[in-house]
């Protein structure tokens, strides 16, 4: 098994010239880097595979160096391997071999065949046109899963050490329109995984800066936040995460994947976003985010 990233990084850090707040951005599932062997054992062409992308993602929120924080962003898809995910969340029926004992094959994810090696991309569309070996799957785990998890926690220990708490933000995008309905979701949603991954007082902080710069904004619905952030946040340690999801129909055309005249716009209303963010929270830590014991 080669190393399907050896002529591209599997992600990257773009870091501030000095980190001046407490904060870490995360892009995991905007990249957009297909392997040539994974399109190969793919049963789906080259445009549908995109369809479980954040796309652009990591172009949005790419001006958080300027205010003082790191951006990770990953380059491989999120149809290669899922970093928002348990480790070892495996449906045994997409590997040949012998499953790991460690395996977590019972979970809600792999059940709606999204776990760490997805099975479906949007829309129920079967990724593969047959079994993985699943030493393919833990091969991937360990190239690609375990160093990002590895630099993700390496940010943000620094940062809590170096101010004595830290903010991540996992960024991601979500389909305008829910499934089975026509009904527009909203501009924004804040997870926080029901108040256990951040305080509230800093979640709705972030609710209040979007309505003010004019979005629809709704908290952990339908998104409450996934892995990383029920992984990294600990309230009552200093650390404090949250899941921010952008309705894809602000900024992008679902059915070619280009971008809209609304991507321009948005992008300077996320980073305005992110410098009062920024601001507020470090000049006003312990009224915004301290945690109940």
């Amino acid at each position: 098994m080669g190393d399907a990233f050896s002529d591209h990084p599997p992600f990257e850090i773009r870091l501030p010239v000095e980190q001046s707040v407490p904060f870490v951005f995360n892009s995991p599932h905007s990249g957009r880097v297909y392997p040539e062997s994974f399109v190969e054992a793919s049963r789906l062409d080259r445009h549908s595979i995109r369809r479980s992308e954040d796309y652009f993602v990591d172009q949005l929120f790419d001006a958080s160096p300027k205010f003082g924080a790191p951006l990770l962003a990953a380059h491989f898809p999120r149809a290669f391997i899922d970093v928002n995910r348990e480790p070892y969340e495996l449906d045994p029926r997409m590997f040949e071999g012998r499953i790991p004992h460690f395996v977590n094959a019972s979970s809600m994810r792999v059940a709606g065949g999204l776990g760490t090696i997805p099975k479906l991309v949007a829309e129920n569309m079967e990724i593969y046109s047959g079994r993985l070996t699943i030493e393919e799957a833990l091969d991937r785990i360990d190239r690609y899963y375990r160093p990002y998890h590895d630099r993700l926690r390496q940010l943000i220990v620094k940062t809590h050490s170096r101010f004595g708490y830290g903010v991540l933000v996992d960024c991601h995008s979500m389909p305008a329109n829910a499934q089975s309905s026509s009904r527009n979701r909203p501009d924004f949603v804040i997870g926080d995984r029901y108040g256990t991954s951040a305080t509230e007082a800093l979640s709705q902080l972030a609710v209040s800066i979007l309505q003010d710069l004019g979005y629809t904004v709704s908290r952990n619905k339908p998104y409450a936040g996934g892995f990383i952030t029920e992984h990294y946040g600990r309230p009552a340690r200093g650390l404090h995460a949250l899941q921010i999801e952008i309705n894809r129909g602000l900024y992008v055309n679902e059915q070619t994947f280009e971008k809209t005249a609304g991507f321009d716009g948005l992008r300077a209303d996320i980073g305005q976003f992110m410098g009062l963010v920024t601001e507020y929270f470090a000049n006003n830590y312990s009224d915004v985010a301290l945690a109940a014991e």
